[in-house]
């Protein structure tokens, strides 16, 4: 498998703080690799690594295929566009202002495809406009456009949909579709919102105190997200006994409700709660979300 970003053994430390900790990764190319961590888990020192803003403290880390201590790397980065922590854009400007900058610093030969990128991200009518004057998801979204002004094929967005609304963070999800399916372009994304990574990501990478617990695609998380039986009867200590006699995996949630993981004999269940007076009211089934997986994987609590 080809990839577009490989670490090995990454260390970053300020002072006797270890913000990374031997982080070892591998995004795949054309993927969209979704880096899920808490608050503090080491995401955005990674990224600033990658982006060539920091230097590692040791470790070796890879863009496509070239070290970061090698002369290429500066060609490999002009590959890569990134958003890191805020959109940067110049307030002052419209959204066309803000891109003509763009290319003038990359030192592009003319203004050509500037229709075609505000039109990508849907900014192509805001005209005179201020980006001051734009909402958040707007700004985001036209953090993107200067992001994607090079022509990259590795985009990297560093919580992306910190923020947003729900019509933002719906349309920040297409935007990165339509880029990683259209364009081919890899992307690397950040965040917490564990839920809108795993409507996205073909690919994810489980970060805790600076170090990669879990690397999987797609297909393996989902096999790997138990299903469960949420189930409401009148007494879950009854239940509880019951399972507990039967070797069951569960969770108790309340006075009247609990999850059951892995497979039961519903008929079974019901007649031994029955006979100890305890009733089943209701019964659904549904699969673990990524965010119980994520925190039994780093083995916090609920």
């Amino acid at each position: 498998m080809e990839y577009v970003l490989q670490t090995n053994a990454v260390k970053k430390d300020y002072g006797n703080y270890k913000a990374l900790n031997g982080l070892t990764m591998h995004v795949p190319k054309g993927s969209i690799y979704g880096f899920i961590g808490k608050n503090g888990a080491g995401k955005t020192t990674l990224i600033r690594l990658v982006c060539g803003l920091q230097q590692p403290t040791d470790g070796e880390m890879e863009i496509y295929g070239i070290g970061h201590k090698d002369r290429g790397i500066f060609k490999a980065r002009r590959r890569m566009g990134a958003v890191v922590e805020n959109p940067s854009v110049y307030l002052d400007m419209t959204a066309q202002e803000n891109l003509k900058e763009q290319y003038r610093i990359l030192g592009m030969p003319s203004f050509s495809g500037i229709d075609e990128l505000l039109k990508l991200v849907g900014l192509e009518d805001t005209g005179k406009k201020k980006a001051k004057n734009f909402s958040l998801g707007m700004r985001q979204r036209l953090g993107i456009a200067v992001a994607l002004a090079g022509n990259p094929d590795f985009l990297i967005l560093d919580e992306p949909v910190n923020g947003l609304d729900p019509q933002g963070i719906v349309e920040i999800r297409e935007l990165i579709l339509k880029l990683n399916r259209e364009k081919g372009i890899t992307v690397l994304v950040s965040s917490h919102i564990l839920d809108e990574l795993s409507k996205l990501a073909t690919h994810f990478g489980f970060i805790d105190k600076g170090k990669i617990i879990k690397e999987m695609n797609a297909s393996a998380l989902e096999a790997a997200c138990r299903k469960c039986i949420k189930i409401t009867v009148t007494d879950t200590k009854i239940l509880s006994g019951v399972l507990d006699e039967a070797g069951a995996e569960y969770s108790v949630l309340s006075d009247t409700q609990a999850e059951i993981y892995g497979e039961i004999e519903i008929t079974e269940l019901a007649l031994k709660l029955n006979a100890r007076r305890c009733r089943i009211q209701k019964i659904t089934e549904h699969n673990e979300t990524l965010e119980s997986f994520y925190i039994n994987l780093v083995g916090g609590e609920r």
